[in-house]
């Protein structure tokens, strides 16, 4: 209620200025007061041709908004999956930025007419900077969480929305909101250099032509709040997107994997910088058995368990791998913004079975939590659990339990075992449980 308070009386304090200022011009001409203003726009209201006005108006840059979305998104999509494309739309789009909104009316004016001027004119401002806020988020999208998508072979529809889309959300509010702005000076801007039949902009003109200072203040009035309107709608709708949160659906193939009955590695060396960390490794694992990899840090057990998940290849020696893999990363690599449940309901496709299996190490109150919000070992149970819910021919566990505790530790080790089925299972870490 303060704050409501106090911005209602910063608008009073500038409307007083407002009418302090007209007072003392004293010549409606020269500058309109509020008073003034506002009786021009009651009758304003009265006529249908007003109404007509916002309909054009609104149709025309929201026509010219939408379309120059899509195709900024569609276009950013394309570049960041084709490197090419976007060098070749890199002079494109920096034409487009460059040249002033006078120059494309005066084009369009000579190519086209103004029956849709001012869409036109919208759909170029706005492109240009939703493809540079898109391309950018994408880009930032964590290339760690990719690569546990990658293992996991999360749908692609699932990777967008809870991989790709909360990278993109901060560039693309702010993208949206610059592009808003834009779009209705320069739509607006447009239908007055083009004189739009039925327009917000044919009132500007026309009441600058007729010298009513106090017409062009209503007409800007009206603007305003139309852009405000326009732009709240627009964000409240983006919200709504980037709050929901869709059913993940089971990947093509799932249920078909066989259990490996040969995973070797044969004289396998792997070195970083003329250090090597593998060498001459040649092992086999057996279905159903566990392995242990205790060896000190920095000896080479995260890079032996990237090899096996075909996430490095080997200096030398071979690789035998049948199947697929599921992985525990040294991090957690969690989708940070959605809860645990959501996190495996990625990689399970199943709400019910992701729940069920979450329960037997996390509590009911933090199933649902983002896993932003849980401590460090919540979350290595919540990774612990996406790897041993995901279906796979081997597991692949990199020091499971960092941060637990012993009572913890011992519930996860038991959940491991009832879920290893006839999996080999190689865990990477300090001590042996």
């Amino acid at each position: 209620m303060k704050e409501r308070m106090r911005k209602c009386a910063i608008v009073l304090f500038w409307l007083t200025v407002w009418a302090a200022a007209a007072l003392a011009a004293d010549n409606e001409i020269l500058l309109a007061g509020p008073g003034a203003t506002f009786r021009e726009l009651w009758e304003m209201l009265g006529g249908g041709s007003f109404y007509r006005a916002v309909g054009g108006s609104l149709l025309r840059i929201g026509t010219g908004f939408l379309a120059g979305s899509l195709w900024g998104v569609a276009l950013a999509a394309g570049s960041f999956r084709f490197p090419l494309l976007e060098e070749m739309l890199a002079p494109v789009i920096r034409f487009l930025k460059a040249v002033p909104v006078a120059s494309f009316v005066v084009l369009l004016l000579i190519w086209w007419g103004s029956s849709f001027l001012a869409l036109a004119v919208c759909f170029l401002v706005v492109l240009p900077q939703l493809y540079i806020s898109v391309l950018e988020g994408l880009k930032s999208v964590d290339q760690k969480m990719l690569e546990m998508a990658k293992i996991f072979r999360i749908p692609f529809g699932t990777r967008f929305f809870y991989i790709y889309r909360p990278a993109m959300k901060p560039f693309l509010y702010a993208g949206l909101k610059i592009s808003l702005g834009l779009c209705w000076k320069s739509g607006v801007a447009a239908e007055v250099m083009g004189i739009s039949a039925a327009s917000l902009g044919e009132g500007l003109y026309l009441s600058r032509i007729y010298l009513n200072t106090a017409g062009v203040f209503a007409w800007t009035v009206v603007i305003l709040l139309l852009s405000m309107i326009f732009e709240r709608a627009v964000l409240w709708m983006a919200g709504k997107f980037f709050a929901w949160e869709p059913e993940c659906g089971k990947r093509k193939g799932s249920g078909e994997e066989k259990t490996v009955c040969s995973l070797k590695l044969v004289r396998v060396t792997k070195g970083y910088g003329g250090r090597k960390v593998l060498d001459q490794v040649s092992v086999c694992y057996e279905p159903g058995q566990s392995y242990f990899l205790t060896s000190p840090s920095g000896s080479g057990k995260t890079t032996l368990l990237r090899i096996l998940a075909g996430l490095e290849e080997p200096d030398g020696g071979a690789v035998q791998v049948l199947g697929f893999c599921s992985m525990m990363f040294q991090e957690d690599r969690l989708c940070e913004e959605y809860s645990a449940l959501k996190n495996v309901e990625m990689v399970t496709g199943d709400r019910n079975q992701a729940r069920e299996a979450l329960l037997k190490v996390l509590e009911e109150e933090d199933l649902e939590k983002p896993c932003g919000q849980l401590s460090g070992g919540m979350k290595r149970r919540a990774a612990l659990v996406r790897a041993m819910e995901a279906e796979s021919c081997f597991v692949l566990l990199d020091e499971p339990f960092t941060g637990m505790d012993a009572r913890t530790k011992e519930m996860a080790w038991d959940y491991i075992r009832q879920r290893q089925g006839e999996r080999p299972l190689i865990i990477a870490e300090h001590n042996t449980f």
